[in-house]
């Protein structure tokens, strides 16, 4: 990529350290899109070896690139986001992604029909470490950030994408004991009036 292609592109991925999730960060900060996107990429790259007949390189390209559109709309929670919404993010995505030289303008497109088609190995796992990522974080930040369907929420997020692998339903059991642990604590020393 020509020097100024490249900027242009980094300066639109700058934003996403800026662009806050709904979640929180183990020291009380909202997590930024770019760091949830960075682990996740983290996630995939130490799972390499449990997923030995995938093109990691691929899922890992998927976790790097799958939250973009962000920079144009933000994040916005999953059980808020309307059809109007994707439609949105999608639009704006593709617009900046046919304007970046050749060939990652293809590349990109090529991976963004894999991710919302969800229909190979490598697209479904991207999906379900997506997932993850974000329960864990959950689970690292404080509580008392959580909204009240996010209890309940967290417990089962992600079994779904991870039921077609061993690997990722150990992981995602993991995680859940983590949650039920978190949640019991928590209500310990928060006891309802």
């Amino acid at each position: 990529m020509e020097p100024q292609a490249l900027l242009n592109a980094l300066h639109l991925a700058e934003r996403l350290k800026d662009t806050t999730r709904h979640c929180y960060t183990s020291g009380g900060r909202h997590e930024s899109v770019a760091e949830h996107s960075w682990r996740l990429a983290l996630l995939a790259f130490w799972l390499r070896d449990d997923f030995p007949e995938l093109d990691l390189d691929r899922v890992i390209r998927m976790c790097l690139i799958h939250d973009l559109g962000e920079a144009f709309t933000g994040d916005i929670p999953t059980f808020d986001k309307t059809a109007d919404d994707e439609a949105r993010e999608e639009s704006l995505l593709s617009a900046w992604v046919r304007g970046l030289p050749e060939p990652f303008a293809g590349e990109m497109r090529a991976l963004y029909a894999e991710m919302a088609a969800l229909q190979t190995p490598e697209a479904r796992l991207y999906k379900a470490l997506d997932n993850l990522e974000a329960v864990i974080q959950h689970n690292e930040s404080d509580l008392s950030t959580w909204a009240d369907h996010e209890f309940d929420l967290n417990l089962r997020y992600g079994y779904d994408k991870a039921a077609w692998s061993p690997v990722l339903l150990a992981l995602r059991d993991a995680v859940r004991r983590e949650t039920e642990q978190r949640i019991e604590d928590y209500r310990k020393e928060h006891p309802p009036c």
